[in-house]
């Protein structure tokens, strides 16, 4: 690397070159801009989704369900590809729940999970049959309150805060106050509380942290979820049903990330289950995987509209920008901003040659994509490709700043 570049993340593997351009799914960038029709877009790979899907049934054991987090890429086309591969849906509002359902996802397969659910998006669920994770008292009093008005049997399950967190996580969901589910000592009797009312008793779901990439401390937050359901189902007096064990697999974004040791937590897990107590024999357990699953599978496609230089720095201006892709701008829950995989698509097998800056059309100084990267030559009307883009980018991401349209999304 050129002295003075800072270093771009890895490239995830299943990507290569044609004639030079880069090549997603035997498809060079350009034919794909050509179908889509202009930049920005984004691109999902079906074959690197299935791929991934197929790693984790290997590792994991067969008793461990995969849910799919809508919340990490709501994408239609998306939804039904993972309908015909996973297990469950895991969402987190009404639109989430008319998006799964539209892509013909059976109900019984969700969960819906998230503080502050509305009336009429707890009614919303009861009535389709979906497994509503209880995040407070209150939202249980009231999901009992509507079921009963709609003459319906809720289904429900509650999330617990547990009282330990996931270490080295990118964020942090479980342990001390959070807004996000029911802390372990009230759960017991909110527990009884539910199943006297008559409600269909669904378990528990404990997250307690995402995006980290040590097997170590996934393989513990595990085994403390373990035994943090087992104890508390045992001081309800309660089946325990089901258990979501929660996600957190990262995946490999910046320079030095190393990738997770799936095979490590899977062989963990297939020792752990089967000396659970016999009681637990028939309790079913899932994770819960989002940017896991689908992250890597995505580019975002944005094409250099102008090339200027300032105070002996090269700037690529491209269409596109963090109004599309927040996360890679350094500005969504990053402290110190470093650079996401990107390369020049158009340029793809080319030899790096300048450091450029890539930034958006935005007129904001976030607006950067990467900061001082080591690229080959660049210029205007070559395709710029930000990698890791198939979670959190499209619907995470603040599509209408400054008047600007939303991106077009492709699945290939």
């Amino acid at each position: 690397m050129s002295a003075g570049a800072r270093p771009l993340g890895p490239v995830p593997a299943g990507f290569g070159a044609i004639d030079g351009e880069l090549a997603i799914a035997g498809l060079r960038a350009s034919e794909l801009v050509a179908r889509a029709g202009n930049t920005p877009l984004f691109v999902y790979s079906a074959a690197l989704i299935r791929a991934r899907v197929t790693e984790l049934r290997q590792a994991l054991p067969a008793r461990v369900a995969l849910h799919y987090a809508v919340k990490a890429n709501p994408f239609a086309p998306l939804l039904a590809l993972l309908a015909e591969l996973v297990d469950g849906f895991d969402i987190a509002s009404g639109g989430e729940l008319a998006l799964a359902l539209a892509a013909g996802i059976a109900p019984g397969r969700i969960s819906f999970a998230g503080p502050g659910k509305r009336d009429d998006e707890l009614a919303a669920a009861l009535a389709a049959g979906v497994t509503i994770n209880l995040e407070s008292e209150g939202e249980a009093a009231r999901a009992l309150a509507i079921a009963a008005s709609l003459g319906l049997r809720a289904r429900l399950a509650i999330r617990v805060n547990p009282d330990f967190d996931l270490k080295g996580s990118g964020m942090k969901m479980g342990g001390g106050a959070k807004p996000f589910g029911v802390d372990a000592a009230l759960v017991p009797a909110l527990a009884r509380h539910i199943v006297a009312q008559g409600a269909e008793w669904r378990g528990f779901h404990i997250f307690a942290g995402s995006q980290s990439l040590d097997a170590e401390a996934i393989i513990t937050a595990q085994r403390e979820t373990l035994a943090l359901a087992m104890r508390l189902a045992a001081e309800a007096g309660v089946a325990l049903v089901h258990c979501n064990l929660g996600g957190g697999f990262g995946i490999p974004y910046f320079a030095g990330d190393q990738r997770l040791d799936l095979p490590r937590i899977g062989a963990a897990l297939d020792a752990g289950l089967p000396a659970l107590p016999a009681r637990f024999a028939d309790t079913g357990f899932c994770v819960e995987l989002g940017r896991y699953l689908v992250g890597e599978a995505g580019v975002y496609l944005t094409r250099i509209v102008d090339r200027k230089h300032s105070h002996g720095e090269t700037f690529l201006v491209c269409d596109g920008g963090l109004h599309h892709q927040l996360a890679a701008s350094g500005n969504f829950g990053t402290v110190v901003r470093r650079n996401y995989p990107l390369a020049n698509a158009s340029r793809f097998a080319a030899p790096a040659e300048e450091i450029a800056t890539v930034v958006g059309c935005l007129c904001t100084p976030m607006d950067r994509l990467a900061e001082r990267a080591h690229l080959p030559q660049s210029a205007v009307g070559d395709l710029v490709a930000l990698f890791c883009a198939g979670a959190y980018g499209a619907s995470a991401s603040p599509a209408a700043f400054l008047g600007h349209s939303p991106a077009a999304e492709m699945l290939v």
